[in-house]
């Protein structure tokens, strides 16, 4: 049987898709709420970090072509197994949190849609955990099916957010958007770190490059044109939504600012345009995401990094069904239990880490993969003080949410030293022997 590939548009889509997600739709508010009228300028700044490590990405993918992706990489760049494992065990984690991030925000915009406050937590509840499903059963069905409709999902989106900035351009107030700094420079990168979760998906890419036409042109092309695309859609449509709404009114609209930001110029029609928009790209980073993750998955089981049961595959498909079942029901037990603050917050410091290890990587393997050294260490640099302001701003506004955080990053690395085929402490005698 012939195997399926995924071409440029299909990758360009997955690349987008993963952005173009609960990000904008999410976390505008706080961007704006931060960084006041230099919101655009925020989300450039992520733009400016994701493709720097995306040109990372792009060497060491090429290099070692795996569908592990991260994992690999980290694993290739660091002597210790025990901490590239970690990396592969924080990796999969952030992914759950973006997924719940993702489904968090189809369920707000669902309710919102819906336009009933009796049971909107209940119906957000049902939106978030029903969309995780839908994916569930497309992933399982096979490799075209998922990638047609992230294609279909991404163009459709893209027509929905770029008819927006379009025509929001015509209504910009002045007043609204004067002074660009009306905001202190470190309010402006505290909300440039906030929004970088909204940067998070071109790396699920390289993940699938086993399953790519012509990689060797394709994974570098599709890395670089998915970031350009998505940091035009950040920069145009946060700078009409912060032209057309004062920070405070985008702030009360909370996870829904983008479509309030619409009622001005096209009325009640543009919150429901955008409503539909955020359905359509919460739905495909959704989709992206979950197909990238599974594989992962499946990697990390095949390097006995996570147990042999996620390494299970469907014969004539390779579809990694156990993989993506598993992560599928994590996601719905995280969506269904913590608040998006703290799912964004861990979702961003996350890949801000991530991203630190990957552009390290790309460093000490610079000569392997032919890069030159001062793009990785522009993409370590921004990131580490990224991610430093990130948790300083969490520790100063919620000292709760950071503990969390400490929490869940303890537990990921006692699972890597107390559980794992590596483990470090109580190994078993057969392994000795």
């Amino acid at each position: 049987m012939k195997s399926e590939k995924l071409g440029l548009k299909e990758l360009i889509a997955m690349g987008v898709g993963g952005m173009v997600g609960g990000g904008i739709f999410s976390v505008l508010g706080l961007s704006v709420g931060l960084a006041g009228h230099a919101a655009p300028i925020a989300f450039l700044i992520g733009g400016v970090i994701a493709t720097l490590t995306g040109f990372s990405y792009s060497k060491l993918g090429l290099e070692f072509r795996s569908d592990g992706g991260s994992f690999t990489y980290m694993e290739k760049s660091v002597g210790n197994k025990n901490v590239a494992a970690i990396g592969g065990w924080l990796l999969l984690v952030g992914y759950i949190g973006t997924l719940a991030l993702y489904s968090y925000t189809f369920g707000v915009y669902g309710t919102a849609m819906a336009g009933s406050s009796q049971y909107s937590s209940a119906l957000r509840h049902f939106f978030a955990s029903f969309i995780i499903l839908v994916f569930l059963g497309i992933n399982l069905y096979g490799i075209k099916t998922a990638s047609h409709t992230e294609v279909l999902i991404v163009i459709t989106k893209l027509i929905i957010l770029l008819l927006f900035a379009g025509m929001g351009l015509f209504f910009v107030k002045e007043n609204y958007i004067l002074p660009v700094f009306n905001k202190s420079s470190s309010d402006l990168f505290v909300g440039a770190a906030l929004i970088f979760v909204a940067y998070e998906g071109f790396e699920l890419i390289p993940n699938t490059i086993n399953e790519m036409k012509n990689p060797d042109k394709n994974l570098t092309r599709s890395i670089m044109l998915s970031i350009l695309i998505t940091i035009i859609v950040y920069v145009l449509v946060s700078f009409v939504a912060v032209g057309n709404l004062t920070p405070d009114k985008i702030a009360q609209s909370k996870e829904y600012a983008l479509a309030e930001a619409a009622k001005p110029f096209l009325g009640r029609a543009g919150f429901v345009l955008i409503g539909i928009g955020a359905l359509l790209s919460t739905a495909s980073a959704i989709n992206a995401t979950l197909f990238g993750t599974a594989r992962l998955g499946m990697a990390m089981a095949q390097e006995e990094d996570l147990p042999k049961i996620f390494s299970f595959k469907e014969r004539t498909k390779n579809i990694p069904w156990v993989s993506l079942t598993i992560i599928s029901l994590l996601t719905l037990i995280f969506v269904n239990i913590a608040d998006l603050t703290l799912i964004s917050s861990f979702a961003s410091s996350t890949f801000l880490l991530i991203f630190i290890f990957i552009n390290f990587s790309a460093i000490k393997l610079s000569k392997r993969i032919k890069i030159k050294k001062i793009f990785p260490f522009l993409g370590l640099l921004l990131s580490g003080l990224s991610w430093i302001v990130l948790v300083g701003y969490i520790w100063n506004e919620n000292k709760n949410e950071f503990i969390w955080l400490g929490v869940f990053y303890a537990a990921v690395v006692l699972s890597e030293l107390l559980f794992s085929e590596r483990r470090i402490f109580f190994k078993s005698n057969k392994k000795n022997k």
